[in-house]
């Protein structure tokens, strides 16, 4: 029998000999952010392993996340922490219906949440995060965008930027998606003096009841700089723990009980040490050709986020 402390305790020992970086989502269970080097949103992880002086990247998430992070950093090892850790959402489209659109819609720039495949980002224009999706659209030169695969968080950059023109597919977030008005009438009734922070990726109706809406990341900050007491969080119901963590002065309540993202729940604190020993996970290999191709849309955003 081994205790939460004394496996925390040996993970640590083990990235330190085994040149292992452990990136966390900010998904990921407390026990799991308290070992991690790096802690945030999956593009912000793929950034930060690109600076990491290691050479093993041990991405604790799913897997278009370990994607990006080895588009990102090719001459490194890139680990998915849970094999069968997916996303829903990025898994919605296929690469023969996102040709089939593009002919379509031949005369759009095609603009693809983070949350898709790294073979379905070879055949776009330019990626978007929660974060940067609103800048990143404003400034391309476009004005007619397909936007895939999350319909809410598109909706949400359109009511911005009526000088363009949106045309999206029935995708997104099935999580987020789960959460209803009545969700946030009841969350209100119980703490009618809680601030509603709401991710994008919610549907329009829940948005409209927003007293923020924005990334995790973006969440996180509005609660560093806001002088409220309480809020109510609506994205993936990890966030509401790790806020209590982060600000024990604060009170955080859940949205929606029903919030739970299965797929980043499959990696446990045992899972992580066994990636660390070099027993567990699965290693990320792509081709050359397939990850310039997918580099190019991320690429883009960069330069339009600037």
């Amino acid at each position: 029998m081994i205790n939460i402390k004394e496996l925390q305790d040996e993970i640590i020992r083990l990235k330190k000999e085994n040149d292992v970086c452990i990136l966390a989502h900010a998904y990921q269970t407390q026990d799991i952010l308290e070992v991690a080097d790096f802690i945030g949103d999956s593009f912000g992880l793929s950034s930060q392993a690109q600076k990491a002086q290691q050479n093993t990247l041990l991405m604790c998430g799913v897997r278009f996340m370990a994607e990006t992070v080895k588009i990102l950093s090719p001459e490194k090892k890139v680990i998915l922490s849970h094999p069968q850790a997916g996303c829903p959402m990025a898994e919605q489209l296929t690469i023969d219906e996102l040709r089939e659109l593009k002919k379509q819609y031949k005369d759009c720039a095609v603009v693809a949440y983070i949350n898709t495949t790294a073979e379905l980002k070879t055949e776009c224009d330019v990626c978007v995060t929660s974060a940067s999706a609103l800048e990143v659209v404003k400034n391309l030169p476009n004005k007619d965008i397909l936007f895939i695969p999350d319909c809410n968080l598109g909706s949400w950059i359109a009511a911005q930027l009526p000088e363009k023109n949106f045309h999206f597919i029935k995708g997104g977030c099935p999580i987020h998606m789960s959460i209803t008005v009545d969700d946030v009438k009841e969350a209100k009734r119980l703490h009618p003096n809680a601030l509603l922070l709401i991710h994008p990726e919610c549907r329009e109706e829940v948005s409209a009841y927003a007293d923020y809406i924005g990334s995790t990341t973006g969440i996180s900050a509005f609660v560093e700089k806001s002088d409220a007491k309480e809020f109510i969080i609506g994205t993936e119901n990890s966030i509401v723990q790790h806020l209590q963590f982060s600000h024990p002065d604060k009170s955080f309540y859940m949205l929606s009980k029903g919030c739970v993202c299965d797929d980043m729940r499959l990696t446990t604190l045992m899972d992580v040490y066994r990636c660390v020993k070099g027993e567990s996970g699965e290693e990320i290999v792509m081709s050359e050709e397939q990850r310039i191709k997918a580099k190019k849309c991320i690429d883009a955003m960069l330069y339009y986020s600037k």
